[in-house]
């Protein structure tokens, strides 16, 4: 079996979507890994440097590799290839667990020349549906790219020893699901991992008197579609409304410059209630997480749209860890974690908001009745993940 015995295990994580410290790949797939010895784990991803080791505290390492320098959208995608298949050829891992689909086609062909060589695919989004929803390409372009990671993704779930589905609305809405053995098909949600070191908090967050400061929170990816607008307009009325101010910090990366000026220059106006943190820089995630321990209210003021719709947010996942009472869009999926911890409420951000009506609800409400929530923590879905790795023979 994979994972047992006493061999080392070399597993080989691998993105080029994101920062290398993404908290998917290596805060919450990496750490689970090295939990059990004789494990070494490589991250492969978006990163400045070439080449750089961290060790664990059990004295094992993980390694990093960067395969992608440069733009999200750039010429140095093609390079990333080739060094990833550099890197297969290196390290000749005993698992490859891939978490983009423009890997997968350079996985597959490692996967059939080689005897023995497994890998797993992580679906994190529904990349298909993305591309042909969020206006990003046009026309037909859009329509071939979507067609063609379908096909990808679906050739791909045939021949991978499993597939991690990070949505379990995934397993209707992707069309090559339903073909594959229930057995290499799992379930695992985005919820919450500790950093290490990180102290939990061990009672929730509070609404502040009237008089005190309202400090709310917008994280992640700072977009349109993610709500920022309806967040800043929602602050500005609570911030006339509550006697003590109200004050938003937005923190996140945003990848569309346009829409990063005009926020910048509505910060700029509006500096004595509103801050940014990042814009244009990705954000450490430990300054997220500080930003949470700090704030009042967590922001989820999502537009209707089709990719998210049938999906819970990693952020919703952060708040509800460390009892951060929360404000959300209208949704099914998100609606029953606020009413199972009494988290919070959801509003229609698309309607007229009344500052003077939201702001009495707020210091009516009694949060986090029960205490924490413990079954937002990653620990598991981490128990989940070695269940999987010990099944693959």
């Amino acid at each position: 079996m994979l994972g047992s015995g006493s061999s080392q295990l070399v597993v080989l994580l691998a993105s080029v979507l994101k920062p290398v410290d993404d908290t998917r790949m290596r805060g919450k797939f990496a750490k689970t890994l090295l939990s059990r010895a004789h494990t070494q784990i490589h991250v492969a991803g978006q990163g400045a440097k070439g080449y750089e080791t961290y060790p664990d505290r059990g004295g094992q390492r993980i390694y990093q590799h960067s395969i992608f320098r440069g733009a999200r959208m750039s010429l140095g995608r093609l390079a990333a290839q080739w060094r990833y298949w550099r890197l297969l050829q290196r390290l000749a891992p005993s698992l490859v667990i891939v978490h983009a689909p423009e890997l997968l086609p350079l996985t597959m062909l490692w996967q059939k020349l080689g005897p023995g060589r497994k890998f797993i695919y992580d679906i994190r989004e529904n990349y298909a549906l993305n591309i042909s929803t969020q206006q990003v390409y046009r026309g037909l372009t859009r329509r071939w790219l979507a067609a063609g990671l379908r096909w990808v993704e679906g050739q791909a779930a045939h021949q991978a020893a499993a597939i991690i589905l990070a949505e379990a609305s995934y397993a209707d809405e992707l069309p090559f699901v339903p073909t594959l053995p229930s057995d290499r098909v799992l379930v695992l949600e985005n919820k919450y991992q500790p950093a290490p070191g990180e102290t939990m908090p061990d009672t929730p967050g509070r609404i502040p008197t009237a008089t005190e400061t309202l400090h709310l929170l917008y994280s992640g990816t700072i977009s349109e579609l993610n709500g920022v607008w309806e967040a800043i307009e929602l602050t500005q009325q609570l911030h006339t409304a509550w006697p003590g101010g109200a004050h938003l910090t937005i923190v996140g990366f945003c990848q569309q410059p346009p829409l990063l000026r005009q926020i910048q220059e509505k910060v700029a106006r509006h500096a004595d209630w509103l801050t940014l943190v990042g814009g244009g820089n990705m954000v450490p995630h430990a300054r997220i997480v500080a930003e949470i321990n700090r704030s009042h209210l967590g922001l989820l003021p999502y537009r209707p749209h089709p990719s998210t719709e049938r999906c819970r947010p990693t952020k919703l996942f952060e708040y509800l860890a460390h009892g951060l009472p929360v404000i959300s869009s209208p949704n099914v999926l998100w609606r029953e974690l606020l009413v199972k911890h009494q988290a919070g409420f959801q509003l229609d951000f698309t309607a007229s908001i009344d500052g003077a009506v939201l702001a009495e609800q707020l210091q009516q409400a009694n949060f986090y009745p029960d205490g924490m929530p413990t079954d937002v923590l990653w620990e598991n879905e981490g128990k989940k993940l070695w269940l999987l790795l010990d099944s693959l023979r």
